[in-house]
């Protein structure tokens, strides 16, 4: 078995970045939380969404949640429930905005697809969808010549969209397109280390074909990548131990099915479980094994909240170089507001959230308006001193 410090380190997935996955182009959501109208388009591979608590950051992600259980088993109701009702979900409540819609167009290799849908609120507390639709261009297909949507209907509770992806009927072929991109808008978000977190409890080893959006099957997925790729669970130790000196490889066993997570200290035989690692160390050991994950253990498109929460400086830098990497393959939307990490993206990468009168308000920044302070400042510093907008 080779070292860890005879690891060469290469990128995050080089073999396979020559291969562009699917990728979210624009958003246009209304009525969501505090999204009451916000307009993103020709997003990057590498987004990072920046501003103050409150700010609307993680109501974007939570939107996203929302899609991935509407698309993955036609669980809306079972979200909303929840996320303590369809009012909540509204911006300042049903009684001000009885409906929430969005439009989403993603990118492939053949051209765009459109999805579109608007939520009414019903009794008891809960949503109807009112309008539903999807379409499909081609590279060919100019602006006024775009294809008609393809209608859903309106009344139903549940994505009919699925319906569709799942038949021979007309569409089928667009909307299994749209469906799966969308499903596969994962969002991570390693926060809970608690002694109740489930990084800290025993977990199936089967359980291991991506990685969770909690990490509680960390385990699992290293001793996968430990059996079946070593070279890449010695990569993942290695760029562990780049910010964390004491730690030197994972030591994970498998007993009766199960798998509990442990890591050996470099210089002795002691290996130490969840509960005797710093919170910092449990959160940069799942963002290290995600962002270098093989493609095919990894959705189209990444979406992390507050990735920095508890990390090093150090371990900023190097999960923030990650996601660069990472974008040549896959689609990563980060939400932050850490300056160490916004230094490792350009300004074009970077979107500003900001809550004006309890409305998100997001923009784009455009490099040649801040040209003489680039010279000077870092995107980061750039924010500290307030010049990008976003601060309290």
């Amino acid at each position: 078995m080779s070292s860890r410090h005879d690891t060469p380190s290469r990128g995050a997935d080089s073999e396979d970045s020559s291969r562009n996955a699917s990728s979210l182009e624009a958003i246009h959501i209304k009525g969501f939380r505090s999204l009451s109208d916000i307009e993103i388009t020709d997003l990057p591979r590498a987004a990072v969404l920046i501003g103050a608590n409150g700010s609307g950051k993680s109501n974007l992600i939570r939107f996203f949640e929302m899609i991935s259980w509407m698309l993955r088993s036609r669980r809306l109701a079972q979200f909303i429930t929840l996320q303590g009702g369809a009012d909540d979900q509204l911006f300042r409540g049903s009684s001000v905005s009885p409906r929430m819609e969005a439009t989403l167009s993603m990118r492939t290799d053949a051209g765009r697809n459109d999805y579109r849908f608007a939520l009414a609120h019903a009794q008891p507390d809960r949503f109807m969808f009112v309008d539903e639709a999807f379409r499909f261009s081609s590279e060919a297909t100019d602006a006024e010549h775009e294809r008609e949507w393809f209608l859903l209907g309106s009344g139903h509770t549940e994505a009919e969209i699925l319906k569709i992806a799942q038949s021979d009927s007309a569409g089928g072929k667009t909307a299994r397109v749209i469906v799966a991109l969308l499903r596969s808008c994962a969002v991570y978000q390693f926060h809970d280390t608690s002694n109740e977190s489930r990084f800290k409890q025993r977990w199936d080893s089967s359980d291991n074909a991506q990685l969770r959006s909690h990490g509680g099957n960390l385990a699992a997925v290293l001793l996968r990548l430990e059996r079946e790729d070593i070279g890449r669970f010695e990569l993942i130790c290695y760029h562990i131990g780049r910010v964390l000196p004491v730690f030197d490889r994972f030591e994970v066993e498998e007993t009766n099915g199960t798998v509990l997570l442990r890591w050996k200290a470099r210089g002795t035989d002691k290996t130490f479980g969840p509960h005797l690692t710093s919170d910092g160390s449990l959160r940069l050991f799942a963002l290290v094994t995600l962002l270098n994950l093989p493609s095919d253990m990894l959705p189209d498109v990444l979406l992390l909240d507050e990735p920095e929460l508890g990390l090093h400086p150090a371990g900023i830098g190097l999960i923030a170089g990650m996601i660069k990497q990472r974008s040549m393959d896959r689609q990563v939307i980060a939400a932050t507001q850490s300056p160490r990490f916004l230094d490792s993206f350009d300004l074009h990468e970077i979107v500003v959230l900001e809550l004006r009168d309890g409305r998100t308000l997001c923009r784009r920044l455009a490099s040649q308006e801040y040209q003489r302070w680039i010279e000077e400042f870092s995107p980061g510093q750039l924010w500290e001193k307030n010049l990008l907008g976003g601060r309290p």
